[in-house]
């Protein structure tokens, strides 16, 4: 066993066929702005450095004490979230299958899994958080949809390898953050418009950059890290209503921490792989600006636009029209109802669809199911997808009544998902609600009572009230305690 040039231990297990060496500095690549001439949308105002040479110091840079207060208590509340929707969704089907998985691999146990009593590489680690994570669709939407979903999957086992502090693992989060956001904020309409799911497009460069910052690698390392996260990204929307689905957040954990563990012992991308002919931005989105790239550390994503927190465990584009339906079934008894249009943007049509679920994992999707469920019981919350649920017959006939329509006014809507909900009553009468903004958006905000409620019952899916009391106590002050490690041990089950 040898160690790292910050003496951390290094098993050859960790990462298998790596070499143990020592990190390689690599030499400052060219200031200079590449432009192309005649291309519109395509960084028409040069940077005096590469995107890869700003996140690098970005990255490498970063101060914590400099981060607004409101982006620490964001971080801290991420930090609640997506653990504790890891927890329940530790112990779904798709969790058990990957660590089935993860078993036959043998790898060296250093890393927690959440929710079990199995222990991994960090890489396998992330790959398991991950999928749980993301399992039961109810990890936090920031900007281009669930874009760092693999990334506190990571953080806490990269964290468990190199023991880092609770402040160093809030300031790997805000880094990740705000990369991801540069990366979305190139090209927003072109991410909002194409078929890559961000989870895993988006997701793996925020991964690697956690990672590193962990990590604690030098400016050099990090342009070669982004080159190689840029190769591993990707994830398609086709996926959605699927255990694939969540897989994208798991493959982009494990594959942000594999970036990262290769880039420190000097494995070689190119320097220009987000911007370069036939790199990332053109293979994803075909057209953006470099410009969001050069406020990296002066402005922060997490302040200014902030994260829509999940009341529900489903697809969040339709939350809005799940809000209208819970109004709406205080105003009119079922027996009453002849029909129910749900209008939705195109891009939630996308998405969604006007099918009755075969699968716990296509509910989320299905607005006939969603819109039946939320109008016969209420709120479709953990006990609305299971089997049982799927064949809850007053919800299966009650459906029937549902129709998907395009909302007019806002069909070409990218930016958000509003919905309309509309009752036509067997005596003719009409009644409706819309909702612009979904509960848990920053327009809405969820309270804190709401967010540990949430916490509560994803949490006990996993641990015991002692342990969630425990967990969500050190998850609210994240980065005022010295040390974690009374924390991981609460993670694991049995």
């Amino acid at each position: 066993m040898g160690k790292d040039d910050n003496g951390n231990a290094l098993d050859r297990r960790i990462f298998l066929g790596a070499s143990t060496a020592t990190l390689l500095g690599l030499p400052r690549i060219s200031l200079a702005q590449p432009q192309r001439p005649n291309e519109p949308g395509k960084g028409s105002e040069p940077l005096t450095r590469t995107p890869s040479q700003a996140i690098a110091d970005f990255v490498t840079g970063f101060d914590l004490k400099s981060a607004p207060p409101v982006v620490i208590e964001r971080a801290r509340i991420a930090f609640v979230d997506t653990v504790g929707v890891m927890l329940a969704g530790s112990q779904l089907p798709p969790a058990d299958i990957v660590c089935d998985i993860i078993k036959l691999e043998s790898s060296a146990p250093v890393a927690t899994i959440v929710g079990r009593s199995l222990r991994a590489s960090p890489q396998l680690a992330a790959l398991a958080n991950g999928v749980a994570g993301h399992a039961m669709d109810f990890d936090l939407t920031y900007l281009a949809g669930q874009s760092v979903a693999g990334v506190i999957p990571a953080i806490l086992p990269v964290a468990e390898m190199t023991g880092a502090t609770p402040s160093e693992m809030l300031a790997a989060f805000i880094v990740a953050a705000e990369v991801a956001a540069r990366l979305f904020r190139a090209a927003p309409q072109g991410w909002r418009n194409s078929n890559w799911h961000a989870t895993g497009a988006v997701g793996t460069t925020a991964v690697a950059m956690a990672s590193a910052r962990l990590m604690k690698l030098r400016a050099e390392n990090i342009p070669d890290i982004v080159g190689i996260a840029a190769s591993m990204a990707g994830s398609l929307n086709v996926n959605f209503g699927t255990m694939t689905k969540p897989l994208h957040s798991g493959h982009s954990a494990q594959n942000g921490v594999l970036a990262a563990m290769l880039g420190a012992r000097g494995f070689t991308a190119s320097q220009s792989a987000l911007e370069g002919r036939g790199g990332y931005f053109e293979s994803f989105v075909q057209k953006w600006t470099l410009e969001p790239f050069s406020d990296l550390g002066r402005r922060y994503d997490l302040a200014e636009t902030g994260y829509k927190l999940k009341p529900y465990p489903s697809g969040g584009l339709g939350h809005t029209a799940i809000d209208a339906a819970l109004e709406l079934r205080e105003l009119a008894s079922l027996d009453d109802i002849a029909h129910v249009d749900v209008a939705i943007t195109k891009s939630a049509a996308r998405r969604y669809t006007d099918k009755y679920p075969q699968t716990v994992e296509s509910a989320k999707f299905s607005g006939p199911y969603l819109a039946a469920y939320t109008l016969v019981h209420g709120a479709p919350m953990l006990a609305a997808f299971t089997e049982e649920a799927l064949h809850d017959e007053a919800v299966r006939s009650f459906a029937r009544k549902v129709s998907l329509v395009t909302y007019a006014e806002h069909a070409d809507l990218l930016e958000e998902s509003p919905a309309k909900v509309t009752l036509t009553l067997k005596d003719g009468r009409k009644i409706e609600r819309s909702k612009y903004y979904a509960t848990g958006s920053v327009q809405v905000p969820m309270s804190p009572a709401r967010i540990k409620a949430k916490f509560d019952i994803c949490a006990a899916q996993a641990v015991d009230n002692s342990a969630a009391e425990k967990i969500y106590g050190m998850l609210s002050t994240l980065g005022e305690q010295p040390s974690f490690a009374e924390f991981l041990p609460l993670l694991r089950k049995g």
